[in-house]
């Protein structure tokens, strides 16, 4: 069979799209290349020298930074806020495809407007609130909610879970109507057509979610900078700051650090790479 010619305008996206994607992994190559150099090295012979190879930059990094103790207080506030989150909006989203209200648009819209308004906006009521809350001392030993892992656990899925219902509730609506109603034949209460029926059918966009979840809130610094007064709670990214020095800053000490914060949610990745991608492109073909 003769192949068909490539059109120039094919060429041409494919220079583009490899461009970008080349641009847009250079940072990270970048401070992957630089993290495995000497300091001395390249102060010496400059960052665009090749040479000064060493492994000592992520040793150091792990010790000065105390990945190990922050790599625990992320995983305190990330895995039960993503689980939380991907629970209620499955819930919320259950409610908004399969029963049919007057206020099922507007419930909808409640819940989505919290992702349009800026945390910075809503610092100073959350903190006061948080201060206020009284917490039992086995959940805080201060007494209250404000300085406590509970508080960024529910900050960050009460900001998130807007988002997760949207996305869950148009990919519910896709759920053939029929099969609800053959489960409400055979005598299956709602609650057993959520928990058996609904939710091993969205798995894969449970997964999508939960993949941008552990992301989202595994990175976010914002709620644990002003909502945590010790030091010992701080997450994984705070511990970024242990490795800037007073008077200058060793850059490949830094990418090597930050190398070691991105692993978590690069496997995260890699785990549910399958179940993300499909998790996005279900439904793309539907007309």
């Amino acid at each position: 069979m003769n192949r068909k010619p490539t059109r120039p305008q094919r060429i041409v996206l494919h220079v583009f799209l490899a461009s970008m994607a080349i641009l847009w992994l250079m940072p990270l190559l970048w401070g992957a290349f630089n993290s495995f150099r000497d300091y001395e090295y390249t102060a010496e012979h400059g960052y665009f020298s090749f040479g000064g190879f060493s492994l000592d930059n992520y040793s150091d990094a792990w010790e000065r930074a105390e990945f190990g103790e922050k790599f625990l207080n992320s995983v305190y506030i990330t895995v039960p806020a993503v689980l939380l989150t991907l629970f209620l909006s499955a819930c919320v989203a259950f409610v908004l495809a399969r029963f049919s209200f007057k206020l099922n648009i507007p419930l909808l819209g409640v819940f989505v407007a919290a992702n349009l308004l800026p945390p910075q906006a809503l610092l100073i009521p959350v903190y006061k609130a948080f201060n206020e809350i009284p917490l039992p001392e086995w959940l805080n030993s201060d007494g209250e909610l404000l300085n406590s892992y509970l508080g960024l656990i529910l900050v960050n899925t009460a900001f998130q879970i807007g988002f997760c219902a949207l996305v869950l509730s148009n990919y519910m609506k896709t759920i053939p109507h029929e099969l609800y109603e053959s489960a409400a034949v055979d005598g299956a209460s709602v609650a057993r057509q959520f928990f058996q029926l609904t939710l091993p059918l969205i798995r894969p966009a449970l997964a999508a979610l939960g993949t941008l979840q552990v992301t989202w809130i595994y990175n976010e610094f914002f709620w644990a900078t002003a909502l945590l007064s010790d030091g010992d709670k701080f997450p994984i990214t705070s511990s970024l700051n242990n490795l800037r020095g007073q008077f200058f800053t060793d850059y490949n000490l830094l990418s090597a650090g930050s190398i070691i914060v991105a692993l978590p949610t690069l496997l995260v990745f890699l785990i549910l790479q399958r179940q993300f991608v499909a998790g996005l492109t279900l439904g793309s073909t539907k007309g």
